[in-house]
């Protein structure tokens, strides 16, 4: 009955209630599931150092984590190249969809003030024709006019209000990639050495003196050292 009297600009305004809700709930269950049973910088620096055979975690960090070490190498030089690979490749996940949840919430009370407009047009109409005597006639154009009004503003602020959560959500996480890749990147530019650098042992402490977990890497293939040398030439 509702969407009756709204008129036939009910049914955008549905799927778009539909679409916008259905990605903001995808996002909020991703991005949650990325700040969950994740690593510690600590426990990240250790598994760099040691080239722990697993990672276990579904955050973010550890996923990093994960990523770099089935590919790493055994090169320093190639290594760091690979960890950055690895990191731009966790980004766009970060912000997929979110435009799509900004236009969906702007779109939302644009409609409602088009069905605004269309009720008003058809109202006016029945003036034209009957006067403003018959309050029947006229009350069909007025219901349009404010049902698409209330609809529109219900999906778009309560949409607001979330996707703000949503892009906070992700410039934090994007923050927290750009710090772990700048701490592993000095983890892996010293993993010949059998310290870290001075402000990674003052930060983090135990994981940076933590030798004796530490597995010598395996001996790189011929196609890795020439990739090596490549890397080294740039």
């Amino acid at each position: 009955m509702y969407l009756k009297q709204g008129g036939w600009i009910m049914i955008p305004l549905a799927v778009a209630s539909i679409v916008l809700w259905t990605l903001m709930l995808e996002r909020l269950s991703y991005l949650r599931a990325l700040k969950r049973q994740d690593l510690s910088v600590e426990d990240a620096i250790r598994a760099v150092r040691s080239g722990a055979s697993s990672v276990d975690g579904t955050g973010l960090r550890a996923r990093l984590v994960r990523s770099f070490l089935e590919k790493r190498s055994g090169f320093a030089a190639l290594d760091v190249d690979m960890l950055r690979q690895s990191a731009m490749q966790k980004q766009p996940a970060l912000g997929r969809s979110l435009p799509m949840i900004a236009v969906l919430v702007a779109v939302a009370p644009l409609l409602g003030l088009l069905g605004t407009v269309l009720g008003m047009i058809e109202t006016f109409q029945v003036i034209s024709v009957f006067g403003t005597g018959n309050a029947n006639a006229m009350a069909n154009g007025i219901s349009i006019a404010l049902i698409t009004t209330e609809a529109g503003l219900l999906i778009a602020v309560p949409g607001l209000l979330l996707s703000g959560i949503l892009m906070q959500q992700a410039a934090r996480l994007r923050t927290q990639l750009e710090e772990d890749l700048t701490i592993l990147t000095r983890v892996v530019r010293r993993s010949n050495h059998d310290r870290c650098s001075r402000i990674d042992e003052l930060r983090h402490g135990d994981a940076c003196r933590d030798h004796g977990k530490q597995k010598p890497l395996e001996t790189p293939d011929p196609a890795t050292a020439m990739a090596v040398s490549e890397v080294g030439g740039r």
